[in-house]
């Protein structure tokens, strides 16, 4: 069987510098020649030291007509390559697309200018429909301009629910937590954190907080009272692991308990409290504080530190 990649999306969506990128990396220097079936060309073109170095042919098809079993064997069999790449044209239907019988589908990626999608899903939906329906990853390109990237996720999921979603933006991925995804309900009467949710709700408040702001959270905490802080204060928080053994940190908001003075350094607590956004001298500005309902005593869980890796 003959693996075939195919990166499929509409013009000026990003499949030119995805593939780019992707012969570039290092793991893709392997054996044998690479043949790069282009079926459109847009602005981003690849520099022929790019494909020497990778040993890729490129062959470009811009006849819709022409993109059929006959000239792809043609091609095949005129330069044998180890693996294949198509860039597909995203205004070609994509249930249309005959390969080889031979030719078999490793992955398939559709990347997405995210400035335009909400355009062409309301004008192309079944052409974008049969591009994602069976793609295992969908690329989301020049994000940092959108304000609602759920509702995107939530169209492409109601066509695909196996894909994963990638967003990216001028910075890179944009590594963003949407309510659908979380570990906990934000609409019950108190949110049980436990390891897992203590360390996305942590994040997510940072990113987040309008999502917490009057809700009520319970979760198992350790007691840090740092010694500049106001009296009726103190950190309930967990140790996490961030990337490895070597670097931990402790992840905490500030408390207001009006029994603060009443607990010890280290010590293993239960919490219940509700979430305000209030400025706080150690934030330098407004952020998360919580309003102690209930302070209990408890003892330390099976695993004390969480972790990110």
């Amino acid at each position: 069987m003959k693996p075939v990649y195919v990166i499929n999306g509409f013009l000026e969506s990003g499949k030119t510098e995805f593939i780019r990128y992707t012969l570039s990396q290092p793991y893709f220097q392997i054996k044998g020649k690479t043949l790069l079936i282009v079926c459109e060309e847009g602005e981003q073109e690849y520099e022929k030291e790019l494909l020497s170095k990778s040993r890729t042919i490129m062959e470009v098809i811009d006849e819709e007509e022409d993109f059929n079993t006959s000239h792809l064997l043609e091609l095949e069999k005129k330069y044998k390559p180890e693996r294949i790449i198509i860039e597909y044209n995203g205004m070609w239907n994509f249930k249309n697309m005959k390969l080889p019988w031979h030719w078999n589908v490793e992955q398939q990626i559709t990347t997405i200018d995210a400035s335009t999608f909400p355009m062409y899903f309301t004008n192309m939906k079944s052409l974008l429909a049969e591009m994602i329906r069976k793609s295992e990853m969908i690329i989301f390109n020049r994000c940092d301009d959108v304000e609602d990237l759920s509702s995107y996720k939530r169209n492409v999921k109601a066509i695909n629910q196996q894909a994963d979603i990638i967003f990216e933006g001028a910075e890179g991925e944009i590594n963003q937590i949407f309510e659908e995804d979380l570990p906990y309900n934000l609409n019950d009467p108190i949110i049980e954190l436990d390891n897992e949710g203590y360390g996305i709700w942590y994040l997510d408040s940072l990113d987040n907080l309008d999502r917490y702001i009057g809700k009520t959270i319970q979760f198992t905490a350790m007691v840090l009272k740092p010694a500049d802080f106001p009296s009726g204060y103190f950190i309930p928080g967990r140790m996490a692991m961030t990337c490895c053994a070597e670097d931990m940190a402790f992840l905490g908001f500030a408390c207001e308990y009006d029994k603060a003075s009443s607990l010890t350094e280290k010590q293993w607590v239960k919490v219940t409290a509700k979430v305000a956004k209030e400025y706080f001298a150690d934030y330098e500005g407004e952020g998360p504080v919580l309003k102690a309902a209930f302070v209990e005593q408890t003892k330390a869980p099976k695993e004390p530190i969480i972790s990110f890796m």
